[in-house]
């Protein structure tokens, strides 16, 4: 059989060999960046081989962005399964032709292609109201169908889940009908159940360890930065927590086992009672909810935050690319006007307010490099695809897991001289905010600084000794006093990196490949200080 052009991972054909056994049901969760849509197309691509009549595929996605992403993919994988089909030999047995030449249908987001193409990649909003009807129509047709659920995770909800009307009259045609899930982030419990019963069960997990380990998401290192409100600031966050935990304590009084709920079963229950016929209960159950966002927009939008991505900024590598991920669009505006400042026409950004043509151009402008940081919103954590982008700065956190593996696999897709990726996560110490990213790190390495804004200077307390340590030895062999400011200066610059630790790139090919003096003065210091 010929071979389209891709090469798959090991863990790829593993989960093939899976999806199969499961008679081609399934769900799969595997971390951003490590391969999920080729193993998508790699499964249609062999399922059409298999069966003796025609396959149709329907590829459900959430947004615009990702409908466009999977066409292009899609149109590479074609064209080259296309390609490696044409060089069969003569003799070689009879098989259905490549879709290669055929329509790739596309509804949503604008477009609306007629539903009989081979390839139909639908955005859920359009997928709601019709994918059921058309997949029994092609079932009807004595046509097989293959339903890939990209980000599947989000298809559990009420309105979505009318994608799956179709289920019950498959029953004649279950032989021909096909679905595979794929998440980074799949649900627990019965949300996850649910799921399983309408795409078939989870086959296989691919985790950031497992994909770490293996070399199919490149290397990366975590900061976590500690930040201090102001005194202002401060005294606004300790009178909202006061008052909350006044109140908390009258609502344990009436109901005590909300002191046992996790978070989101605690809110839950008290929007239940915000309604409540006790209208005391209803007030203080309304009161807690709105000072505890009162509390995290305080978190959020501490001034400290922004002070401190500035000066990240500042010290961070000229040449790579930077991803800025806010939660807030208010915050992201205050940004990225600094920035455009400082780095005129350098900077872009991404939201829900930006229009899909603003937000189309400015991720052209951050992918062909005309544009090298992008501030993002929430719009981004789902149906971005950025291979080249090697360092993230979480602005403002989110308590979200599903978000925060999101956003670290933004930064983790392997490409062509990226040697290392860096994720930089900025939160409040003293708070109710997390101060740990994602505690799985595997080989890769987490580093906790701190930031003053008032200084805008970081501790790192390592890497602070050892900078003292070869500072005073070049004291001691008699460097004058331009050749230590120059040493601080470097040493200001790799604080907030791991230039400095062993594994971290060769520093005598880049102090050979440094294209002005300023960078080769910087890895010769990097060197001195893993020497030390």
């Amino acid at each position: 059989m010929p071979q389209v052009k891709h090469d798959l991972y090991p863990w790829q054909e593993d989960c093939l060999k899976k999806w199969f056994a499961n008679d081609g049901r399934g769900m799969v969760q595997a971390v951003t960046g490590s391969g999920k849509t080729l193993l998508a197309l790699t499964a249609a691509e062999r399922l059409r081989k298999k069966l003796p009549q025609e396959l149709r595929v329907k590829i459900v996605v959430p947004t615009g962005a990702l409908m466009r992403q999977w066409h292009h993919a899609l149109k590479i994988f074609l064209a080259d399964a296309a390609e490696a089909e044409s060089m069969q030999k003569s003799d070689a047995p009879m098989q259905r032709p490549a879709a290669a030449g055929q329509k790739i249908g596309l509804r949503g987001a604008g477009w609306k292609s007629p539903s009989d193409c081979p390839y139909m990649i639908y955005v859920i909003n359009s997928a709601r109201y019709e994918l059921a009807r058309q997949i029994l129509a092609d079932l009807k047709d004595d046509a097989a169908v293959l339903l890939i659920a990209d980000e599947c995770h989000r298809y559990e909800s009420e309105q979505n889940r009318l994608i799956f009307e179709f289920l019950p009259y498959t029953k004649p045609y279950k032989d021909r009908f096909f679905s595979l899930g794929l998440s980074a982030t799949l649900p627990s419990g019965q949300a996850q159940n649910y799921l399983a019963s309408v795409l078939g069960r989870k086959i296989y997990h691919y985790g950031m360890k497992q994909a770490a380990s293996m070399r199919t998401i490149c290397k990366y290192d975590v900061y976590h930065i500690g930040l201090s409100f102001l005194p202002e600031e401060q005294d606004a966050y300790l009178s909202i927590t006061e008052q909350m935990n006044y109140l908390f304590g009258r609502l344990l009084q009436a109901h005590p086992y909300l002191k046992a709920m996790s978070v989101k079963e605690k809110y839950d229950l008290l929007r239940l009672l915000a309604s409540d016929k006790n209208q005391k209960t209803a007030r203080a159950a309304s009161t807690y909810m709105n000072l505890s966002f009162k509390r995290k927009s305080l978190v959020c939008l501490a001034s400290a935050r922004i002070s401190c991505a500035c000066e990240l900024l500042e010290r961070l590598p000229s040449s790579e690319k930077i991803i800025i991920f806010g939660e807030r669009i208010r915050q992201a505006e205050e940004l990225y006007a600094l920035l455009q400042a400082k780095h005129p026409g350098k900077v872009s950004r991404y939201h829900s307010q930006m229009g899909q043509l603003a937000n189309r151009n400015a991720l052209n402008r951050f992918r062909d490099g005309s544009a090298r940081i992008l501030i993002a919103c929430k719009a981004i954590d789902e149906g971005l695809d950025v291979p080249d982008a090697s360092i993230g700065i979480i602005l403002s956190g989110t308590s979200v897991q599903r978000q925060r593996i999101q956003r670290l696999g933004r930064i983790l897709r392997k490409a062509d001289g990226k040697e290392r990726a860096s994720l930089y996560y900025l939160h409040l110490e003293d708070t109710a905010e997390d101060n740990c990213f994602l505690p799985e790190t595997s080989e890769n390495q987490i580093f906790d600084l701190e930031y003053f804004s008032d200084t805008k200077e970081f501790y790192n307390p390592p890497y602070d000794k050892t900078a003292e340590k070869l500072l005073a030895d070049m004291r001691r062999a008699g460097a004058g006093e331009k050749t230590l400011a120059e040493a601080r200066r470097c040493l200001r610059l790799g604080i907030v990196r791991s230039d400095w630790l062993p594994g971290r790139g060769d520093p005598d090919e880049k102090i050979k490949a440094a294209k002005y003096v300023s960078d080769k003065n910087y890895w010769i210091c990097m060197k001195k200080m893993r020497e030390l």
